[in-house]
């Protein structure tokens, strides 16, 4: 879920468009959750093909990307290597989490309740190591970079924007923010008509650009009381402090000046050593071990790949891979040379 702080957090509506041209660090593993979870059929069932492999997570990441790509963004596809230690106990958490989801998934197929179903089901989806590897395939094909972390993937891009690499992060998680990253964007994935959860209604979804910097002038704090801040909400490395959310943290920051001045004076119990998971924000492990480089897509290797191996539409396909050989904005447009470098 990562750290949920974005009532406190000023955000600014901006478009597709503007983001053309520019290199965007995306949070990968966030990214395929996204459309696992949102790529399914009325009942909850995720798109597959005729063996019964899950394709939904291929679907978004191709067509999605495909889309970007055509407005002049390039993504830069950043994947998690091994959790730390204290991230075993969060993920411990969503394995029971999914299988509870899974559980009230099938109760609600067989009451005929295909929204509820619906529900349940977007929080059931699995992304397993054979996923990730075929989602790193599609990306080669597509001509498009990815870098493995060696550990929080949020981290790695937030350390490629601060190198210079990229203009921002690309994540739904504020968690980038905690790790340092200048820029975040969300909504990368989602943008567009969305139905709310569990309401008959439907709202515009637009992406936003937080910037860092005006996030901590705005709040009068320093990275690091903003990463103590996550902390005392929760992070995916701790369980925070029941009852406190952003505001509250907020308070008790500018109060106390510190995390390390709030468990000096006791005030809350604390599931793991909350100066430990400080630890995992400032000094996280990243890697300079990678390359960033844009080439051709290759649309026989897609095609094979994606409407021979996993049944897709060869007219859809083909209708992605034009958007990726033209590779412009719809305003001001970059000739193919130029972007491709």
């Amino acid at each position: 879920m990562g750290v949920q702080i974005g009532e406190i957090v000023p955000a600014e509506e901006i478009s597709l468009e503007e983001l053309s041209g520019k290199i965007v660090a995306v949070d990968a593993m966030n990214m395929l959750h996204q459309f696992l979870s949102i790529i399914r059929q009325r009942d909850g069932e995720p798109l597959m093909d005729s063996k019964g492999r899950i394709t939904s997570h291929l679907s978004g990441l191709f067509y999605r990307t495909a889309n970007l790509i055509e407005m002049g963004i390039k993504p830069v596809y950043v994947f998690d290597g091994k959790p730390p230690p204290l991230k075993h106990l969060t993920l411990d958490r969503r394995v029971a989490s999914r299988e509870e989801a899974e559980r009230e998934w099938k109760r609600a197929l067989e009451a005929g309740d295909l929204a509820e179903a619906r529900k349940f089901a977007q929080r059931a989806g699995r992304l397993t190591e054979e996923m990730v590897g075929q989602a790193k395939r599609l990306l080669e094909l597509m001509g498009l970079p990815w870098v493995q972390a060696p550990c929080e993937g949020e981290a790695q891009a937030a350390h490629l924007v601060k190198r210079g690499g990229a203009w921002a992060s690309a994540s739904q998680d504020f968690d980038s923010l905690l790790f340092g990253t200048p820029v975040l964007v969300r909504n990368l994935a989602l943008t567009g008509r969305r139905k709310l959860p569990g309401k008959d209604a439907y709202v515009e979804v637009k992406p936003e650009r937080i910037e860092l910097k005006r996030v901590l002038e705005t709040l009068g704090i320093s990275l690091q009381q903003l990463v103590d801040i996550g902390i005392l909400v929760g992070t995916d490395f701790n369980a925070g402090v029941k009852g406190i959310g952003p505001k509250r943290a907020l308070e008790l920051v500018r109060k106390y000046g510190s995390l390390e001045n709030i468990v000096k004076e006791k005030l809350f119990e604390f599931e793991v050593d909350p100066l430990e998971v400080k630890e995992i924000f400032l000094k996280h492990e990243v890697t300079d071990d990678y390359e960033l480089r844009w080439g051709q897509p290759d649309p026989q290797k897609i095609k094979e790949f994606l409407c021979e191996e996993f049944d897709f539409s060869e007219e859809r396909v083909q209708s992605g891979i034009e958007k990726l050989t033209r590779g412009k904005a719809k305003a001001g447009q970059v000739s193919l040379e130029h972007w491709f470098s």
